[in-house]
């Protein structure tokens, strides 16, 4: 599968002075399939190791970091001459904590080595006592397939290739093929096995099949990695995700969970998820800034998980909403639309979304975004009503430069919005940076 990610690892094999690189991303979103063909495609010779169960690899991090007698221990167990022609993986390495604290230790002493690390649960890994080597290694986040992504993977690049080039005259003449091939993002969604399953012979059943099993591997995951209590409300938040999306207001709210839940008590959960990459957490502001981070409410918000295909999996949507009209938009009150939305904007254009809510009042602007210096309000409508009278109020009291609705309309330009279709939200940036003169 051809995926963008590659290119950022390219660019981390040519870079000057380079780190050790440390891939972060959920399980089973392709972390090891990416390693191994970067370094199939870009190495003389790529040695992997897997942390997963290897006792040969735990006494050799756990007696120091002497890096020539690791290196010599790495050489003998894969029989290979490690030079810098090579590529060293280490996958799974929040099985072995102590093998991230060592990546300080190569890049100081031996920084012309090649070293990719990735971790399924990394972020947990992290808070278990363990030196994160800070300033010495960089990070990259690998998400699911993105929707152009999922086009390339199925054969139909052609018609990615027009959203990427944001050619919206030949997208109107296609909106069909393109809402068909919407259509089945969100029920197949971006997780890799899923998109192969449904390649394998067009079954949808295979990949639910295949969806509701990564759902019970994340489960698992969250009885090996954590205490019974926390486990426990891990499962609860997790669980709770496509209730809480299919409210009115969409906002977290701890007592859906149980009665008298609080706060305090699942905080740690819900941070637990956000840093393993389960989940994405979408905060309120009430006043469009600049950095918009810096007016976030850290008490309001809502909770997404990380892949539109496993939100349908995880709420049983029948396959036949795929063919039924735009049924499959208007779900639960349009939220694996928003859920689309939101995974488009943190993997294609590599934002951080937050929402918008006035003080008194019910109007709420679905996502807000800052791209190339702008401060840009996005309305998601799933139906065909596309009257959007919160985005209206955002606009006669904020008067943003750029404002965005995305639905199944054609792209057009009214007085105070642009349109852009569902299917082509990630040409946002070229247009904003178009309208801005950037």
């Amino acid at each position: 599968m051809k995926r963008n990610a590659m290119q950022e690892l390219i660019e981390w094999k040519e870079q000057k002075g380079r780190m050790p690189l440390l891939i972060l991303g959920a399980r089973q979103v392709g972390k090891t399939w990416l390693m191994k063909k970067f370094g199939e495609e870009n190495f003389d010779k790529v040695v992997y190791f897997s942390m997963d169960q290897n006792p040969q690899l735990q006494e050799t991090f756990k007696l120091d970091f002497d890096v020539d007698r690791i290196l010599n221990t790495l050489q003998l167990i894969s029989n290979t001459r490690i030079d810098e022609n090579t590529l060293i993986i280490f996958d799974e390495i929040q099985e072995i904590p102590l093998a991230i604290q060592s990546l300080k230790y190569f890049q100081e002493n031996r920084s012309e080595l090649a070293i990719i690390a990735a971790g399924s649960l990394l972020g947990v890994a992290l808070h278990g006592g363990v030196s994160f080597p800070v300033g010495k290694i960089e990070l990259m986040r690998l998400y699911p397939l993105s929707f152009l992504e999922f086009m390339d993977a199925i054969g139909e690049s052609r018609f990615a290739d027009l959203i990427r080039k944001a050619d919206f005259e030949t997208i109107r003449v296609f909106r069909d093929r393109f809402e068909r091939l919407l259509k089945e993002y969100f029920y197949i969604g971006g997780m890799p096995h899923a998109v192969q399953a449904f390649l394998n012979d067009r079954n949808f059943d295979e990949v639910r099949r295949v969806q509701n099993n990564i759902v019970q591997l994340y489960e698992y995951d969250f009885s090996k990695h954590t205490s019974g209590i926390l486990s426990e409300r891990l499962r609860l938040v997790y669980e709770s995700i496509p209730s809480q999306l299919g409210k009115e207001n969409k906002k977290f709210v701890f007592g859906q969970l149980r009665s008298g839940a609080r706060s305090k008590d699942y905080e740690e959960a819900i941070q637990w998820l956000v840093d393993c990459g389960l989940a994405y957490r979408v905060r309120r502001i009430s006043k469009p800034g600049l950095p918009i981070k810096a007016y976030a409410d850290l008490q309001a918000f809502k909770l997404f998980i990380h892949d539109v295909g496993l939100l349908s999996a995880i709420a049983n949507l029948d396959v036949k909403t795929i063919v039924e009209g735009s049924r499959i938009f208007e779900e639960f009150k349009g939220s694996l639309t928003e859920q689309y939305v939101l995974s488009q904007l943190i993997s294609e254009l590599k934002t951080e979304p937050f929402y918008y809510s006035a003080e008194r009042s019910t109007g709420e602007v679905d996502f807000v975004v800052q791209i190339s210096g702008e401060v840009v309000p996005i309305e998601v409508k799933a139906e065909e009503n596309l009257r959007a009278k919160s985005l209206k109020a955002y606009v006669d009291k904020f008067k943003p430069q750029i404002a965005i609705r995305t639905s199944l309309s054609n792209f057009h330009e009214e007085d105070w919005l642009i349109n852009i279709p569902l299917y082509a939200i990630t040409c946002l940036k070229q247009i904003v940076e178009t309208k801005s003169g950037k």
